[in-house]
């Protein structure tokens, strides 16, 4: 993957998108040996948010290219993966606002941009009535496929592409005619249901009485109802290209979005540098063009250090449980009943057939370890001796996905699965028509022992009823991936949003795994993830663009994520799936309140110049950080490079350090608040600290005589040598207030 950056000589040429590419296919054939030449072919060229193109290289090629005066980096084309109703009432809930008053400060020409599976342009959510005309400086098209026509785009769904493209051999001094051709089958029609749940989830219609077979009934709707989408179709069921989710980003900037929306990502086992990873040099360029990126942290938690996405000027985002919750009851022959989690549609009842319920390990299959029948490992179960039974497995081994685990024990003849396992018990495995619950520790020795102290024992596993009101909630969801992040000198994620068990439009699926017996497929489904958490933000983005049609994208974060909520439906501090107290590093600045957005207070501008001294102290050269920013005459700030001095140089709405040393100077972050709001606002700050932490603010007053004016404070932090401040990362938050608004900045300190 090649990164040109800077302008380029057009040689002549009239048509400028062709110009570019003439130019690039140019410093390709330089690198391609001449008896080659025919294989020197563009998969992608990208001249919107910055230059650049994709092609097939040797090794060889790939470092001579890089060696390129004008090349900023070259990476290889990888697979990203994908970060897989009720939400938006419960979110309103708990701001404490109404939506009525608020909302009409919005308008309906914000765009979102959606990078992911593509579209089922026929579900409802996407129907325009009552839309008007699509905002005249929409740029972008609806491409056509063989089951995509120009007229499944309309008011709502403005606009649709897809990449699925190989590359062809052409002549080397061709402009346009080089790049490769979309393949025949190619369309933005979504095959996966992925994505038209990410951008349903984000800006669909209102929708009455959407459901998935009788659960979670209601209204499903996206967060900016009014806002109009458009989809990139970068990605199929088997992971998407980095050379086309870098040309979707850059297409988007191109077409005129306001909000990009990208719930993939790396894994966070193989995360690459900020300049090698295509959605944070995509993200950094759509930035620098006035558009906000919104992305999913990554489901690899709960342990740390396994957030993505995590560049300073994308919007990271965690994922939460709203106060509703799927529970799958377990009734046993002995009476008892033990309450269980899942989504399932089976045929037992509580005056039908009981099941015998037996233990994995009675039911190992011959030469199969016990400890391995225990887990529902495939190949592990006797056939024989499981058929008509339910089955008690439990979870020691994580490497057996949920899934894996009920399609061994349904592939034996089982007629139904009691999964023991306290990881994730907090997400619904949503199993269909077979019957399935899971319950925890306690709950499964209970229903171990009951199988113990009886010769015939017996169960039925209920169909799933939705419990809702749930208590506590929000909770941070066991998948959601935790900070730090690829630096520790910003913290990440930034915010936190629903993503368990969320409703949102699919794809008509042929799956008779996904359908239960006897039903049509639904049009709505429930799915899980940071990818579900993603597009609420996005969509939460639109909503303060379009009261706030100025605002800069670090603008928009800010307001999110001072104004994000840290208390639960109980009045508590949030909590994280294991029941401990939730930090920065598993919920960013909290949960979002998109009403609360609407009126911040003050709001912290993170400029393209705070982005570009980043990479200086991360440890880019200047020569680097030139090509990026297009600027010839740019200069690293003095001290550079050093990491410990990115706190102050990113103007950023929360603050990491990531060294703090016993007895040593205080670290001191500064930063700089702009009044959004009334003049003549006087603002105190007040400081929520660790007992052994010493926090000041200097000065712990800002005023403000007119809307739009700056203040700028420092913040300090110590450690007395015999403070009682255990080693490691502790959390807490500065806020200020003028009576009206409440401004929280939460902040980590690593101490050492």
């Amino acid at each position: 993957m090649g990164s040109p950056s800077g302008g380029v000589n057009g040689g002549g040429v009239s048509d400028p998108e062709a110009a570019v590419q003439a130019a690039h296919l140019q410093m390709l054939s330089s690198i391609v040996p001449s008896d080659e030449q025919g294989r020197a072919a563009l998969t992608q060229s990208y001249h919107h948010a910055f230059e650049g193109f994709a092609a097939a290289l040797t090794e060889k090629e790939a470092a001579a290219l890089s060696g390129h005066e004008r090349v900023v980096s070259v990476f290889k084309d990888r697979a990203l993966q994908l970060h897989t109703t009720r939400s938006w009432d419960f979110l309103e809930v708990q701001s404490g606002l109404q939506s009525g008053r608020l909302g009409r400060r919005a308008s309906g020409d914000v765009i979102i941009g959606i990078v992911d599976t593509g579209v089922w342009p026929e579900s409802p959510s996407f129907n325009d009535a009552g839309m008007r005309d699509v905002p005249a400086r929409w740029r972008g098209v609806c491409m056509e496929g063989p089951d995509f026509k120009k007229s499944n785009c309309n008011k709502k769904l403005i606009g649709a592409r897809y990449y699925g493209v190989q590359p062809e051999s052409s002549a080397p001094n061709a402009s346009s005619s080089a790049m490769a051709t979309p393949a025949a089958t190619g369309s933005p029609r979504d095959t996966v249901g992925h994505g038209t749940h990410t951008a349903s989830t984000a800006a669909g219609a209102v929708v009455s009485d959407a459901d998935y077979y009788g659960l979670a009934r209601g209204a499903a709707k996206g967060g900016a109802p009014s806002s109009r989408v458009a989809v990139y179709r970068a990605c199929s069921l088997g992971g998407c290209s980095t050379s086309a989710v870098l040309k979707a980003i850059d297409d988007a900037v191109g077409d005129g979005v306001d909000v990009i929306s990208i719930s993939i990502g790396m894994s966070s086992v193989f995360q690459s540098d900020f300049l090698t990873d295509p959605i944070a040099l995509g993200a950094l360029h759509a930035h620098q063009r006035g558009v906000l990126v919104v992305c999913s942290g990554g489901n690899d938690g709960p342990n740390p250090y396994t957030v993505v996405n995590s560049a300073p000027w994308i919007l990271t985002v965690a994922a939460s449980s709203i106060d509703r919750s799927f529970q799958s009851t377990i009734a046993l022959g002995n009476g008892d009943v033990v309450k269980g989690v899942a989504i399932n549609f089976s045929n037992h009842s509580l005056s039908g057939e009981k099941f015998p319920l037996v233990f994995g390990a009675e039911v190992a299959a011959h030469y199969a370890p016990v400890a391995e029948a225990s887990n529902c490992y495939p190949g592990s179960l006797d056939a024989q001796k499981v058929a008509g039974k339910i089955v008690v497995c439990v979870s020691t081994d994580p490497m057996v996905s949920r899934r894996v685990k009920k399609l061994v024990a349904e592939g034996s003849g089982a007629r139904g699965l009691v999964l023991i396992d306290d990881a994730e018990k907090d997400v619904p495995f949503v199993a269909g028509g077979f019957a399935l619950s899971q319950v925890g520790t306690d709950a499964g020795a209970q229903i171990l022992e009951y199988i113990n102290s009886t010769k015939n024992p017996t169960a039925v596993i209920l169909p799933t009823e939705e419990v809702g009101d749930f208590k506590p909630a929000p909770v941070v969801a066991s998948f959601s991936a935790r900070g730090p992040g690829l630096t520790e000198s910003i913290l990440k994620p930034d915010l936190m949003a629903p993503g368990v068990s969320i409703l949102a439009a699919t794809i008509p699926s042929t799956d008779t795994e996904d359908v239960p017996p006897g039903k049509k497929p639904s049009a709505y489904a429930i799915k899980s993830g940071t990818s579900m958490a993603c597009p609420h933000v996005a969509g939460a983005a639109a909503f303060v663009k379009s009261a706030h049609p100025g605002w800069t994208p670090s603008m928009i974060r800010s307001a999110l994520m001072t104004t994000a909520t840290t208390t639960n439906n109980l009045g508590k501090p949030l909590a994280s799936s294991t029941g401990a107290a939730a930090t920065g590093h598993d919920m960013g600045a909290g949960e979002m309140s998109p009403l609360r957005a609407l009126s911040p207070g003050l709001v912290f501008d993170t400029t393209a110049q705070d982005y570009l001294s980043f990479l200086c102290y991360y440890g880019y050269k200047e020569q680097h950080v030139r090509k990026i920013s297009g600027d010839a005459r740019f200069s690293c700030p003095a001290g550079a490079p050093s990491p410990d001095l990115i706190a102050s140089a990113v103007n950023y709405p929360s603050i990491s350090v990531p060294r703090l040393q016993r007895g040593k100077p205080a670290a001191v972050v500064a930063r700089t608040a702009m009044n959004v709001g009334p003049s003549n606002a006087t603002y105190a700050a007040t400081v929520d600290a660790p007992a052994g932490l010493a926090v000041r603010v200097s000065p712990d007053r800002l005023v403000f005589s007119r809307r739009w004016t700056t203040a700028w404070y420092e913040v300090s932090f110590d450690v007395a040598a015999g403070a009682g401040v255990s080693k490691g990362y502790v959390h807490g938050a500065v806020t200020w207030s003028d009576g009206a608004h409440s401004v929280r900045t939460p902040f980590a300190v690593n101490v050492l």
